[in-house]
């Protein structure tokens, strides 16, 4: 006999099929994509920066502690950095109408992929912390994207969430900038405003898309004055030349 939580299941499948949330083609989860959609994106699932990610050639040969030009250098400042997929023509079509066009329903499987991506590490962090919005920017977008790509981060880690420890200061969009003048305009951008829960605590930050590294530099900076152990980052996507910006 089936039970009744079975029986409104398959009334809301009946009125409201599982679709895939790019394409509208049927799927038998809610909210996942379909097949082409999700071959549609590069996903990095193959030989990588064992720091921050970076996605290496196909045919690379690598040891398993290979690291990229940037943290080889010295210049990644978080602990550990993953990305689900490449950002490129694929990603940006899913990425900038969740951004900007209100399209929320991404977050479930964007967030999902990001918790894919973090499989290959160890790590365990305390706090799960979206990168802020400034106020005024929040309030015309009415969401912080970043924000509901950690809810679930946060439950598949069963740790809390944190939306109040960091405020951000209002600045002008950083499109279309260069590295130095990206990290220029996230300095001193960030202000804590409860180190008590910062303090000795190792946090994820999570947030879209990584393009240069600078706001999550920035904010591992500060993190760490007020007195973080360890400062991880993930993301949906990031920027992936053949070098690091």
């Amino acid at each position: 006999m089936m039970r009744v939580h079975d029986i409104l299941k398959s009334f809301i499948e009946f009125i409201y099929p599982s679709t895939c949330p790019l394409c509208d083609a049927r799927v038998s989860t809610h909210g996942e994509l379909c097949a082409d959609c999700w071959t549609s994106f590069n996903w990095i699932d193959g030989a990588k920066c064992v720091k921050c990610g970076f996605p290496f050639a196909s045919s690379f040969d690598m040891s398993p502690n290979m690291l990229c030009p940037t943290c080889a250098a010295g210049k990644s400042e978080l602990d550990v950095i993953r990305s689900a997929c490449v950002y490129d023509d694929a990603s940006r079509a899913a990425m900038l109408p969740y951004k900007h066009g209100g399209h929320t329903q991404y977050a479930h499987f964007m967030s999902r992929a990001m918790i894919w991506a973090l499989r290959d590490t160890d790590i365990s962090p305390d706090i799960i912390m979206p990168v802020p919005l400034a106020n005024r920017r929040l309030f015309h977008r009415g969401y912080n994207q970043a924000t509901l790509l950690a809810r679930p981060i946060a439950r598949a880690f069963n740790v809390p969430l944190d939306l109040d420890s960091i405020r951000r200061k209002y600045r002008e969009n950083m499109g279309h900038k260069t590295s130095s003048q990206r990290a220029a305009n996230v300095h001193n951008v960030f202000v804590v405003r409860r180190p008590d829960k910062i303090r000795g605590r190792k946090i994820l930050l999570v947030d879209d898309v990584m393009t240069t590294g600078a706001t999550f530099n920035e904010l591992k900076r500060v993190l760490v004055d007020a007195g973080a152990v360890a400062v991880y980052g993930v993301t949906f996507c990031r920027v992936a030349h053949t070098a690091q910006n």
